[in-house]
């Protein structure tokens, strides 16, 4: 999983806050967002939770899904997270 382009989705809890970003390191991305490494959104918020996440071919096909997704509406996010990862659980663990 390391230096693959990826669109991914993190959360503070089930239908709660959530935030979509890009990242070419998906381990190491998720890892800055639970140890509050960068000041940001999701430090703000308490978004500590990988819910989901789509790896592309390349970084541009990344940054161009993320942009779709940031302007989808929250249901469809959430019904996106939802056939995904039914229970919400975090994946995090699954990247190692």
């Amino acid at each position: 999983m390391n230096k693959t382009p990826c669109v991914y989705i993190m959360t503070n809890y089930r239908k709660g806050t959530i935030y979509v970003g890009v990242t070419s390191d998906l381990k190491k991305r998720v890892w800055q967002h639970k140890n509050n490494a960068v000041d940001s959104f999701t430090a703000r918020y308490g978004l500590k939770t990988l819910v989901y996440y789509e790896v592309t071919e390349n970084m541009e096909s990344a940054i161009q899904r993320e942009k779709r997704l940031k302007h989808w509406n929250r249901s469809w996010k959430l019904n996106l997270i939802d056939s995904f990862n039914p229970s919400w659980r975090d994946l995090y663990i699954d990247l190692f």
